[in-house]
């Protein structure tokens, strides 16, 4: 019989959370084949069987578990299972086949989970899909769901309940939700946290953007997006007005002379913030990867306590969801962190001319206690002439003052 204990994630992490069982209990496992997922106050993380065997589960999903302690047993000594016949295999087809060609034929995404007879009403009286509450099994809509939309038209309930429902659902809060929780109310009760404001006129990088997207793409096999010139600029910013990189210890500031810098990616399971290391020493192509590459391991819960500690600046992108405007909390122990917003078209006065013109709200949350609001302002500033005049990127000076040494 082979133990399974909870691995050591972090010098402060003392217990967490078992997330769920990939594998379920009695069922024969590889080795090295993942059995578990496990949440700290950091990270979600994978758990691998140690030998193949039939797994013997000694937790429930949601149990908060000691670090060492047992989560489950291989039983090392069961035979393998024998996979199925051939035959067998060889008549799944023929099933799905026969069941798929009796389906109706409706109007109905696909990536809509709903039942046949449900499908034809919905494409029958155009139905919309979100005015119907879904009741089944995973999500599904069911027949009796459709006719409950158009017997109450313009009123929705709630996921899972009727109309008029006065239901109220108490859930654990996840380790990760824990941390999330006291940590911003520990920015906002230990820092003197100040938000100054700026905005950019985007025209120069969507034209960018659009001109050699294409190129970019085939030249090194990722999207040129957004991310990448922000953090190219704060980079730079960040090398110019060092407090804004630094970081109160006791007595003592701590000053960094490089540039990692946290992403904060929204994930299901809560607000994560991974970090880009070196900013200053990458390409655009480099951090454009690396953005995609955390971004993935945050969706699937693969990050680790390694990627997300060690920031010394924050970039938090609310546009995507539609924000205008907002203040974001700093992300301690760091003393800054940029907000970015979405893209909006406005008029604008441009040489005595009113223009449309793409602008962006820009935030710039700092504790005071570190940056000045001569700092702060500049390094918004600095920022909004690096993202309107990209060419700077390239050497963080404008290059007709380069050539004439000004």
């Amino acid at each position: 019989m082979i133990d399974i204990k909870v691995p050591t994630v972090g010098e402060s992490i003392s217990e967490v959370t078992l997330l769920k069982w990939t594998k379920k209990e009695g069922q024969y496992v590889e080795r090295d084949e993942v059995i578990a997922e496990l949440e700290s106050e950091k990270a979600t993380f994978e758990v691998n069987a140690e030998q193949a065997g039939v797994l013997i589960q000694l937790a429930k999903e949601g149990d908060t578990i000691l670090i060492g302690a047992l989560l489950a047993q291989i039983d090392d000594t069961a035979a393998k299972p024998t996979s199925a016949s051939p035959a067998a295999v060889a008549e799944v087809p023929t099933v799905v086949a026969s069941t798929t060609s009796q389906a109706p034929v409706t109007a109905v995404s696909n990536d809509i989970k709903a039942t046949p007879v449900a499908s034809a009403i919905i494409a029958d009286k155009k139905v919309a899909i979100s005015s119907i509450t879904a009741s089944g099994f995973g999500g599904k809509i069911l027949k009796n769901d459709v006719l409950e939309a158009l017997a109450n038209p313009g009123k929705k309930a709630f996921a899972g309940t009727e109309l008029f429902s006065r239901n109220v659902r108490q859930e654990k809060m996840s380790n990760l939700r824990k941390t999330i929780s006291r940590r911003l109310v520990e920015a906002k009760n230990t820092t003197a946290m100040l938000t100054t404001f700026n905005e950019v006129d985007m025209g120069n990088i969507m034209d960018i953007r659009k001109k050699y997207k294409d190129k970019f793409k085939e030249s090194h096999g990722v999207n040129l997006g957004f991310m990448s010139f922000f953090a190219k600029a704060c980079a730079i910013a960040l090398s110019e007005l060092p407090a804004v990189n630094a970081y109160i210890d006791g007595d003592s500031l701590v000053y960094h002379d490089y540039a990692d810098i946290s992403i904060a990616v929204s994930t299901p399971r809560g607000l994560t913030v991974p970090v880009i290391r070196n900013v200053e020493s990458l390409s655009m192509a480099d951090i454009e990867k690396k953005v995609i590459e955390l971004a993935g391991k945050a969706r699937d819960s693969k990050l680790t306590a390694e990627d997300l500690t060690g920031g010394t600046f924050t970039i938090t992108n609310g546009g995507v969801f539609g924000s205008l405007l907002s203040t974001p909390i700093i992300n301690l122990p760091q003393s800054a962190i940029l907000g970015m917003h979405k893209i909006q078209d406005r008029p604008m006065a441009v040489n005595g001319k009113v223009e449309i013109r793409p602008m962006m709200y820009l935030a710039l949350s700092y504790d005071h206690r570190i940056v000045d609001g001569r700092e702060s302002v500049g390094f918004l500033v600095r920022v909004k002439e690096l993202l309107e005049n990209p060419d700077q990127l390239l050497i963080g000076k404008d290059p007709v003052k380069s050539l004439l040494e000004l």
